[in-house]
């Protein structure tokens, strides 16, 4: 990147306060390439997503028919209360269950409340039971705009809530350092937003408990500034050769470093971790799901601190962006490989959790002894 490029904070003037903590901008900095941050109307206060899922012992080629209800549920004419936007996703977990899930994006807390009750799901999510061989899971993050930040590393295609923008920010100050997610989270200016500990069960035990969590309806408190990231990956539209150096050399790293948040990641104050592929909507077309080629990693940390020590000092995370760095050099920063993300870090009452029928390493269930 030129040094004349003109440089823009990544927090918006009407969130702009004066800081008492620091930023970790070191002097004169100049990031290697450039990201944007998504620009949301000033009288928006919050947002709401959900991860909606379904869990299952059987991988379908397809939606399975139970995966089917939950797009009801999003994809319905509800009027103003339908979510403003919705992804569909899958994974197979390292207990060998399948997830199937829906994460939709509301402006308000009101749509998602009114959603709730004119969608019908409500009713339908309180009259779930276990005992079937299928797992629910509702997990909702609230954050109020100040806890919430993005980055992209395009300016044009929207992801995630970046579909309820109003704009797009210009080149970004705080990116490519350490201490940049914190430095683009409003909250930090004033507030150092520690978290709390987490006693996590180890990824890699015996599934003792599962029988015993499968056989329940478990609501899981919110923790003190629970940290959630959502970090993505698109390579549909990269050249031949971009994609081949993405797939044999990029993607591999990820993978490693993903896999160890969700085996291990109780070393390194990771509750959870599902790196998951995008999927689509629409399963009709086709004799089995098509390859989106995109692909995301969602993570919730007992703690910032616990995501910046990991992306920071680990090596699976240093291998990562040690790698990408090696990548858009061999491109001569010409990356055709778009890559996001989005970070909040949560009040307890921005977030519930609640696990019907799943097994005790799902989600957030991985903090309950």
């Amino acid at each position: 990147m030129a040094a004349t490029t003109t440089l823009e904070p990544a927090i918006p003037e009407h969130l702009r306060v004066p800081r008492t903590i620091p930023a970790n901008t070191p002097p004169g900095f100049q990031p290697p390439f450039p990201a944007y941050s998504a620009r949301f109307p000033k009288e928006v206060k919050g947002l709401v997503t959900a991860i909606v899922g379904v869990q299952s012992k059987e991988k379908s080629e397809k939606h399975s028919p139970e995966y089917k209800q939950l797009i009801g549920f999003v994809d319905k004419k509800q009027g103003k209360s339908k979510p403003r936007y919705w992804e569909a996703a899958s994974v197979v977990d390292n207990r060998g269950y399948y997830n199937e899930v829906v994460i939709p994006y509301w402006e308000t807390k009101a749509d998602f409340e009114a959603w709730k009750v004119d969608s019908g799901f409500e009713k339908w999510w309180q009259s779930l039971e276990t005992g079937s061989g299928t797992g629910w899971f509702l997990e909702v993050f609230l954050p109020s705009i100040d806890r919430f930040e993005t980055v992209f590393s395009d300016n044009v295609e929207p992801e995630g809530a970046a579909h309820m923008r109003e704009s797009v920010s210009g080149t970004l100050q705080e990116h490519v350092y350490w201490g940049s997610m914190r430095d683009r989270l409003p909250v930090g200016q004033t507030d150092t937003i520690p978290g709390e500990k987490a006693t996590i069960k180890p990824k890699a035990a015996a599934n003792g408990h599962a029988a015993e969590t499968q056989s329940r309806r478990i609501c899981v408190s919110g923790r003190k500034n629970l940290a959630m990231i959502r970090s993505g990956q698109d390579w549909s539209n990269t050249r031949p050769h971009e994609r081949k150096l993405y797939l044999e050399t990029m993607h591999p790293v990820l993978i490693k470093g993903m896999d160890f948040l969700r085996d291990q990641g109780e070393e390194v104050g990771c509750i959870s971790c599902r790196f998951m592929d995008i999927i689509p909507k629409d399963d009709s077309s086709t004799d089995k799901l098509a390859d989106t080629d995109k692909a995301f990693g969602l993570a919730y940390f007992d703690d910032l601190a616990s995501l910046e020590g990991w992306s920071k000092k680990h090596k699976t995370h240093l291998d990562i962006f040690g790698r990408f760095i090696q990548y858009a050099g061999e491109l001569q920063n010409e990356v055709s490989l778009r890559l996001f993300h989005e970070v909040m870090v949560l009040t307890p009452e921005q977030q519930f959790f609640e696990y019907v029928g799943c097994h005790d390493m799902t989600g957030m269930l991985a903090s309950v002894a």
